[in-house]
């Protein structure tokens, strides 16, 4: 069976529409051109390549804390997406549980852009997350796990780390940030995603430095706690890329059809609550 035809979702993309929902004025950055895509666009795409549902995540760039471009497409879409936002540390817990019935499932938290004070200064938010059930999503990159390890292993909320932790590809398996990572697998708490492979690869698709990466933490978490995400509509992409031959990627990464379907299937719809669909 093509991976085309196997039942998927795609656990890590991106809304911009800037036309309905304007970005933030103080936004760092301004997605436009071919980096906009909006939920019609989005779906499409998951169309034409048999993707059932779709993670949306907040982004940094554009809207940050704005969430209503993502919480108009859970409604529009509903059933179709579930959504993970960006908040602000301060954010209540009522707050919190109101954006849970809107079918958001969990908060993003970027030190990869903004630091890691903004993970370590968020232990009221992670506890809150906890309570409710919901994710705590995060993006490192570099040596920032070094920093983050001690202090998430005592956290009590799920985690999901994008991108597969977004290793330093020249610095091996064995560098202190991409170890840590791997030690948050016996926590039976995390998960990551097996995407974003652009963002750290040194090398033009199919980003074969990165694969090693790949197996490792396939190795460590188990497909049971791997999920994989395109990316789109792939922001600050270094050289062109298309949703097809992302796929035919993972189907290299990934060659064992049963371990493909639990990563990109039965692990999905468990961890973000597509199962109840």
């Amino acid at each position: 069976m093509s991976i085309f035809n196997e039942e998927k979702i795609d656990c890590h993309c991106h809304i911009f529409d800037p036309v309905r929902f304007p970005y933030r004025a103080d936004t760092m950055y301004r997605p436009a051109l071919q980096e906009i895509g909006t939920a019609a666009q989005l779906m499409r795409v998951m169309d034409a390549y048999g993707v059932r549902h779709a993670l949306l995540v907040g982004p940094t760039s554009g809207y940050r804390t704005d969430n209503r471009c993502l919480l108009d497409a859970l409604e529009t879409c509903e059933g179709r997406f579930r959504g993970i936002a960006v908040v602000d540390n301060a954010i209540g817990r009522s707050e919190l549980a109101a954006l849970q019935r809107a079918h958001v499932v969990g908060v993003a938290f970027n030190p990869a852009m903004e630091g890691v004070d903004l993970v370590l200064e968020a232990g009221a938010l992670f506890a809150s997350l906890a309570d409710l059930g919901m994710i705590a999503q995060i993006q490192v990159c570099g040596e920032q796990m070094v920093a983050l390890e001690p202090w998430l292993a005592q956290q009590e909320v799920q985690l999901v780390i994008d991108h597969g932790g977004r290793p330093d590809i020249e610095a091996g398996i064995q560098q202190p940030a991409f170890q840590a990572l791997l030690r948050l697998a016996d926590s039976g708490r995390a998960s990551v995603k097996l995407s974003g492979w652009q963002k750290y690869s040194r090398r033009p698709h199919p980003y074969e430095d990165a694969w090693p990466y790949a197996h490792a933490l396939i190795r460590a978490f188990g497909p049971q706690r791997c999920v994989w995400g395109s990316d789109w509509p792939f922001l600050r992409a270094p050289e062109r890329l298309d949703y097809g031959p992302l796929l035919t990627l993972f189907e290299q990464i990934v060659p064992d059809a049963a371990v493909r379907r639990q990563i990109q299937w039965e692990t999905p719809r468990r961890l973000f609550g597509f199962a109840a669909q």
